[in-house]
């Protein structure tokens, strides 16, 4: 069984970016703004390991914060004010926000340019009509990962579990596309999924992305798939030094002793999501330094 080790893949892809950056001959570094609306700790959490990757590795940041109560219309003019920094090449507001902010509104108005989450209408019509793109951010670092193992994919039998628009319909449609670790056949599998057991073991590859601790049971796993584990759920936990434990989709113990490759929860896409944005940074600041 192969370990698909996020640290691993995201080092080598960080390494390659900070070699890009120590290349560069323009004086300005790439700079990705952070936005964080209120004080979930999830989402604190999230947001200083993306700070922290920026620092690693040569890129600026800047994070801006703002309180739980902030208006839709301060959070708006925020991004605005992004918008028109010619210092910031990428954009990024965490997710999820306050209910009383519409958050299709907020990703709505991002300059396509500088959104490096890859959630813009924009962004996704070119993913779909295969246009070079900022690519949703897990799906790519899930992407890369495969590369950086060589996981085979063309001619596989795909099977992704949930449809939202961050993970699971991007990756159905970077599995199916006609590019490298792509020309899977691809099902769709969700809440109205019919069979779904039945389905996951003709499965090659499976991608659990339902947000759903330990749904993915090794009965559903046929013997030498890759499983990708994408949940990130934090289960409480007395014992442990946090109060909680972060636990995946996948039942990790029994569903590794049948798969071929399978990714760890913490250590695995969650690293990988760092390295998409960081390379959708890089890709913002020279599609913006060669246009100048």
């Amino acid at each position: 069984m192969l370990l698909l080790d996020g640290k691993l893949a995201s080092q080598a892809i960080k390494s390659e970016l900070k070699q890009q950056i120590i290349n560069l001959k323009n004086d300005r570094k790439p700079h990705l703004a952070a936005i964080l609306v209120g004080n979930d700790g999830a989402s604190e959490t999230y947001v200083a390991s993306k700070v922290k990757s920026c620092e690693e590795i040569g890129f600026q940041s800047t994070l801006i914060r703002l309180p739980h109560s902030a208006s839709e219309v301060e959070l708006l003019q925020k991004i605005d004010n992004c918008n028109h920094n010619p210092e910031i090449d990428g954009i990024l507001v965490q997710l999820p926000l306050p209910k009383h902010i519409n958050e299709q509104k907020i990703i709505e108005a991002i300059d396509p340019s500088k959104d490096v989450d890859g959630f813009h209408p924009v962004s996704v019509g070119r993913l779909v009509q295969g246009l070079s793109t900022f690519i949703p951010a897990t799906p790519y670092g899930i992407m890369l990962m495969l590369e950086h193992f060589n996981i085979e994919t063309k001619g596989k039998h795909a099977v992704v579990i949930g449809r939202s628009n961050i993970v699971g319909r991007p990756m159905s449609i970077l599995l199916s596309s006609n590019v490298s670790k792509g020309n899977c056949t691809v099902t769709i599998c969700h809440s109205a999924t019919k069979n779904l057991k039945e389905i996951c073991l003709q499965a090659d590859i499976i991608v659990a992305a339902l947000g759903r601790p330990l749904f993915v049971t090794a009965d559903m796993v046929k013997e030498g798939a890759v499983v990708i584990d994408v949940g990130i759920t934090r289960i409480e936990d007395a014992s442990a030094k946090k109060g909680y434990r972060i636990k995946g989709d996948v039942d990790f113990e029994n569903v590794s002793a049948k798969a071929s490759a399978i990714t760890p929860v913490p250590g695995g896409v969650g690293l990988m999501t760092i390295a998409g944005l960081l390379k959708n940074t890089m890709q913002a600041y020279l599609n913006r330094t060669q246009q100048g």
